[in-house]
């Protein structure tokens, strides 16, 4: 599946939340599924950054993935495994959105990447920049970061319809 058809399924999926669901935090340590919707949003845009960086970059880069990102970029995307980031970097995700908010960033975020992923091929493979778990990434793996990511957390959104089950109606 293609990232941005992954990034249409995850719209699509967003049509089964009332507003509550959305914001509904199970328990203590664990997100919403609106909080999750946010994370992806805005680390998918870090990503793009990344790739503009690339894109602009100077010098090249001749240091290489960590041992992690190789493996990463073996296997074509995140082990299954939940990943705990820092404490610095941990600070919970906006949980004050509407589906129609998240809706209007995902489309935004479908058309960065479209626009990017017209340039990347031709971007120097040797401009990279420098990912605090994974290495020296170029522009193509910058990109390819974004729906490695989304997959990623099919299975947190799974476990969070789970635990909205159990819930029942919000209506």
């Amino acid at each position: 599946m293609s990232d941005l058809k992954l990034i249409e399924t995850y719209k699509s999926f967003l049509q089964n939340y009332s507003q509550d669901q959305l914001r509904y935090i199970p328990e203590q340590g664990v997100w919403s599924v609106g909080q999750m919707y946010d994370h992806l949003i805005v680390v998918a845009h870090e990503y793009l950054d990344r790739v503009e960086d690339c894109e602009n970059a100077v010098d090249e880069e001749h240091q290489g993935k960590t041992e992690f990102g190789e493996y990463l970029f073996n296997i074509g995307g995140f082990p299954p495994i939940k990943i705990k980031l820092p404490e610095e970097f941990d600070a919970p995700p906006n949980n004050t959105k509407s589906k129609e908010d998240i809706i209007e960033e995902l489309n935004e975020l479908m058309q960065r990447i479209k626009d990017l992923d017209r340039k990347v091929e031709f971007m120097n493979p040797n401009y990279k920049m420098k990912h605090g778990g994974f290495g020296c990434l170029n522009a193509q793996e910058w990109l390819a970061l974004v729906g490695m990511h989304f997959r990623h957390h099919l299975r947190q959104k799974y476990e969070l319809d789970q635990k909205l089950g159990n819930v029942g109606s919000f209506v």
